[in-house]
């Protein structure tokens, strides 16, 4: 443990006054934690400023001159003390383990006394007290830096992790003279994000921690302490590429599928090619777009200026986990967590023609007016073809396994494992055959055999009613009652009744193996009772005889039906695949860009929903109710939009409401890690993804058995939209505000269905900090009533949304264009308002605590390391639009990238 720090040089504020300063100094772990509090001495009354007509603004500033650089490096702030000659300063300063602090290293700190917030400060006074070498307790009367009187008294103690000072440091007098620092118990950075237990599993997904401490006073004079701590997460990175590589697979997958359709006549087959042809451009632009992103090195997450760049269009932007630790003296400690991320939007591709929710309308109202080229099949049949066809790719195989696993059974003479294997056969043949029970794939059929060279239609097709199909599974036929089929035929009559035989075989052949396997084991349960009695050699004899006959009666059987089966799923491939020709034929090339503006939207959304999945998770492990509420009703996400809906905003928000709105086709399943890769698996296509989480073994027990077993978690996403800005401005006096009102009242519809699932599902005490329905109820009416009110820049609806969100264990998310500015804004907000809502902040500290988080909070930090620049990206006439507490305090904020 380094426990040798050398401070080099102390500036403190003085003029003619005694004044002591007092540093604690925490070490923790080999983190080391500074906190400042000037205290009047007893022989001292005032301060005195450079004159008289003017007050004291001080705060102090840390820096660190480094072994090897002999250069002097800013490293962190105290908030500024406004208006006082006896100042508390309330931020604390960290030096996290990774740091590197050592005996040589040389630590300044320096008292400023800020006399234009928006001009650079000005430095007061110098002092120097030589160096400190062992931290452990020393009293110092440092001089005047030309040798001259004594000018104060300075203490630097070392206190030991959870150590009080005189037993009391948690109490605040009314005599400032009687104040003492708060001492934070602080874990290393790493520890303080992911918790000691839970390291391996969430240092897989969160890099590049940084934390701010803060201490509060509370309302009934009590401090309380706030660690504050936004990280990185990998999945910026790992979940696109694992979806790009999914979508090159089923791009691959379709092509391959359109190219098997077999000959068609010349109008659909020009069709083909053109398709084909678009479809590898874009297969070769995944390809490539994945190749760069295997390249990439360096940070875990994109930052605001590289939103536009093309090789990163599908990584979120300005992705972080933002983490308020509250420790209140009379209150359990408490952790509120926000996703913060750029809103999910195609911004390479533009917004010159609106974004997702504008252009997807208008394909679809075009697509429809294409039919004398094409074939016009509704969004939902297209979507239910791609349904089939995933069906077809994900049973077909399992389902020759379980045949496989059958015969093997068969001839090992094995009663159980042979009921077993026919028990999932069946399961699996079952799901297969109800797959098809759809007049889509009746219809489609008809459309190919009408596509075929030299088709003759002699009589109209008459649909079936689909609820006859899939009853010959109740019957059991002989394989030889069994007629098979070879392809559609073609320069004949088509015959529609063709297809419900064939499929129908696969059900009767499923029944014919069925009744061979229970008639064998009816034979070996007959035959053991009556040679079990006997000799056991000839008992033994008989088994090797009947294993040999088990295998040779069911194999006939199980060739039958894999033969049958692959009858029914060339038949279906081929007709849902000229169901995908037709919808992309109708909308070349529009719809491939599409599908290309829609999957970056979804992939940035998606990775936000990962990490925001997996720290919500991780927090809710010992929580029974939160877990039983997972399974059982789902995770309810919630979006705060600060989009305005002017201009390019305005697409941006048609995107993110499309973007987020597809995140209801993903569903999670938690699974137990085998090796030490945490990071999450994701499977699936376009319309149906699955995320498997991994937890270490320990980890996996804590969670309910439905969970363990595999139950797939469903996601309910909200979204709710409040422009502040000036263009928002503009929007509702000049412009349209229709779009973020329809998203607000659509979601509020989604937000309600949600809570009337968890009323019925859930028991009344399942929300032990929330007891009362009424509550919830109460918001949920305020929430619709400020919906419906359109007041301008109603930011209640987000307060609202959000209160809700946390008090239904959901998971909170905010965005505006880049993470950085905006949505410092309203992190900062909620977090001060949750300390003095849940935490009794007190009423005169609110705008000083909101002020310090702005100022050197971690959201400071955020803006710097996306534009290198310490300034939020506003100007005073933007600011002027902005609803009161989004304003940043004076002097952090600017001209700066965006």
């Amino acid at each position: 443990m380094r426990t040798h720090v050398r401070i080099l040089e102390l500036m403190s504020l003085w003029q003619g006054a005694l004044q002591k300063l007092q540093v604690f100094l925490v070490e923790t772990k080999s983190q080391f934690i500074f906190y400042f509090c000037f205290v009047p001495s007893p022989a001292c009354k005032d301060l005195v400023a450079a004159t008289r007509d003017r007050k004291l603004n001080t705060f102090i500033q840390v820096s660190v001159v480094h072994p090897a650089e002999h250069i002097l490096t800013r490293y962190s702030s105290t908030e500024i003390v406004e208006g006082t000659r006896d100042p508390l300063f309330l931020t604390g300063v960290t030096f996290p383990p990774e740091y590197p602090i050592y005996e040589e290293t040389k630590i300044k700190l320096t008292v400023y006394d800020v006399k234009d917030k928006s001009q650079d400060t000005v430095r007061i006074a110098s002092l120097q007290i030589g160096e400190i070498d062992n931290l452990m307790s020393w009293v110092f009367f440092p001089r005047t830096s030309d040798g001259g009187k004594t000018v104060g008294t300075i203490e630097v103690n070392l206190v030991k992790m959870g150590e009080l000072e005189d037993g009391e440091t948690d109490h605040i007098t009314t005599d400032t003279q009687d104040q003492k620092c708060a001492l934070v118990r602080e874990c290393t950075a790493t520890e303080g994000i992911s918790g000691k237990d839970n390291l391996p599993s969430l240092n897989a997904v969160l890099k590049n921690p940084i934390c701010k401490l803060y201490r509060f006073p509370t309302s009934d004079n009590k401090w309380m302490r706030i660690r504050e701590q936004m990280a990185e997460t990998t999945l910026s990175f790992h979940v696109p590429k694992e979806l790009i590589n999914l979508h090159i697979k089923e791009d691959m997958r379709r092509n391959q599928e359109l190219k098997d359709l077999g000959e068609l006549a010349p109008h659909w087959d020009n069709m083909r090619r053109s398709v084909i042809a678009h479809c590898d451009q874009m297969l070769s632009m995944y390809q490539d777009t994945l190749a760069e992103l295997g390249k990439h090195t360096g940070s875990s997450f994109k930052s605001s200026c590289s939103k536009g760049e093309k090789t990163l269009e599908f990584i979120p932007i300005n992705l972080h986990l933002q983490r308020m630790h509250v420790h209140s003296p009379r209150l359990k400690d408490a952790l509120y967590d926000v996703i913060t991320v750029g809103a999910p939007a195609a911004h390479f591709q533009g917004f010159k023609n609106g974004g997702l929710r504008k252009l997807l309308s208008k394909f679809e109202a075009e697509r429809r007016n294409t039919g004398y080229q094409c074939i016009y099949y509704s969004p939902e049949n297209t979507a239910k073809a791609k349904e089939v066809l995933s069906n077809i790719n994900h049973l077909q195989p399992l389902i020759s396994s379980h045949a496989d696993l059958l015969l093997n059974s068969a001839s090992q003479h094995s009663p159980d494992s042979l009921k077993n294997s026919l028990k999932m056969l069946s399961e699996k043949t079952e799901l297969f055959v109800h797959a098809f029970k759809d007049q889509l794939v009746r219809s489609a059929l008809l459309a190919l055999y009408t596509a075929r060279p030299g088709c003759v239609l002699k009589k109209p097709a008459v649909p079936r009613n689909t609820a006859e199909e899939g009853d010959d599974l109740q019957h059991q036929d002989h394989p030889s009652q069994i007629k098979r089929q070879d392809s559609i035929p073609h320069h004949s009559e088509y015959d529609e009744e063709e297809w419900d035989r064939v499929w129908a075989n696969v059900g009767k052949s499923l029944n014919c193996v069925i009744a061979m396997v229970d008639r064998l084991l009816e034979k070996d349960n007959i035959s053991h009772i009556k040679e079990g009695e006997n000799d056991p050699s000839a008992a033994d004899c008989k088994m090797l005889h009947t294993g040999s006959d088990w295998y040779e009666q069911l194999y006939p059987l199980v060739i039958t039906l894999k033969d049958c089966m692959g009858e029914v799923v060339t038949r279906a491939k081929q007709s849902m695949a000229f169901v995908l020709l037709q919808e992309l034929a109708c909308g070349l090339p529009q719809c491939l860009m599409l599908t290309l503006r829609r999957d970056i939207v979804f992939s940035q959304a998606l990775a936000g929903l990962v990490c925001g999945f997996i720290i919500k998770l991780h927090t809710g492990l010992h929580d029974q109710g939160f877990l039983q509420q997972l399974h059982t009703v789902g995770l309810l996400v919630q979006y705060e939009g600060l989009l305005s809906t002017y201009s390019e905003e305005a697409g941006m928000l048609e995107d993110m409401a499309v973007g987020i709105s597809d995140l209801q086709k993903v569903m999670f399943k938690v699974i137990e890690a085998k090796s030490e890769d945490f990071l999450p698996i994701i499977t699936g296509r376009r319309e149906h993804y699955i995320i498997e989480v991994q937890l270490p073994a320990k980890m996996f027990e804590l969670l309910p058995q439905e969970i363990k077993e595999g139950k797939l978690l469903r996601m309910y996403p909200v979204l709710f939209n409040v422009g502040i800005n000036e263009q928002q401005t503009l929007a509702e006096r000049f412009g349209d505000t229709t779009l973020q009102e329809n998203i607000n009242q659509e979601n509020l519809e989604l937000l309600k269905e949600y809570y009337k699932l968890f009323t019925e599902k859930m028991p009344p005490d399942c929300l032990p900090h929330f007891q009362e329905q009424n509550d919830l109820k109460g918001l949920l009416e305020n929430l619709h009533q400020n919906i419906q009110a359109k007041k301008r820049k109603n930011v209640e609806i987000m307060w609202l949304a959000a209160t809700i969100c946390r008090k239904l264990n959901g998971v909170r998310f905010t965005c505006c264009k880049s993470a950085k500015d905006r949505t410092s804004m309203s992190v900062t907000l909620e977090q001060c308002s949750i300390l003095r809502d849940e935490h009794q902040l007190h009423k005169d500290f609110f705008i000083r605590a909101l002020d310090c988080m702005r100022r050197e909070g971690c959201r400071i930090e955020n803006v710097l390391k996306n534009v290198k620049c310490r300034k939020y990206a506003f100007n005073m006439i933007q600011l002027m639009a902005f609803p009161k507490y989004y304003r940043p305090p004076e002097g952090t904020y600017g001209k700066a990238d965006t």
